[in-house]
């Protein structure tokens, strides 16, 4: 499970039950269906807070007839781009997706947008993250192009502590 706690991301085996914590529980390789609308498998999703434990483990095909959608999307854009930026956010704005990201690959940049009320805004600000900066992440996300992942790493948690 993942913990962001004011601006801080870790790992962690156990769990923390505390007003000032979101705990994340990753999703990949779901499936996501609801009657009525297209399936949708993303990249990684999150469920978030008091979302986070209510699919039960190992779910791999989640009703949205039956349990929340995800609190936040994220798709990984090389060549699906305009897709992921129109068919995919519409898909998600539907299924009631809280926030979704595009990590645009080839741009080095992540697009983020707030769903609410049938439709969606681009954000500069994670709502679902409170206090994470979506250009932490894109300089996160360029520095991949030039250290490794432990150094990138490295600096994203010395940012998360400033």
């Amino acid at each position: 499970m993942i913990i962001y706690r004011n601006g801080i991301i870790q790992q962690s085996r156990r769990p923390h039950n505390s007003g000032s914590y979101f705990i994340l529980i990753p999703k990949d390789n779901c499936i996501y269906r609801k009657t009525g609308f297209k399936e949708a498998q993303p990249d990684v999703s999150y469920y978030i807070g008091e979302n986070a434990e209510v699919i039960p483990w190992g779910t791999s095909i989640i009703s949205l007839d039956n349990y929340p959608a995800p609190n936040l999307v994220i798709e990984v854009a090389n060549t699906s781009l305009a897709d992921d930026k129109g068919e995919k956010r519409l898909l998600y704005e539907e299924l009631g997706v809280d926030e979704y990201w595009i990590i645009d690959v080839q741009n080095i940049q992540v697009i983020a947008f707030a769903m609410e009320n049938g439709g969606s805004r681009k954000i500069t600000q994670s709502q679902v993250l409170p206090g994470l900066a979506i250009s932490l992440l894109e300089e996160a996300f360029r520095r991949t192009r030039q250290m490794n992942q432990s150094q990138v790493i490295a600096w994203l948690l010395s940012q998360f502590q400033q």
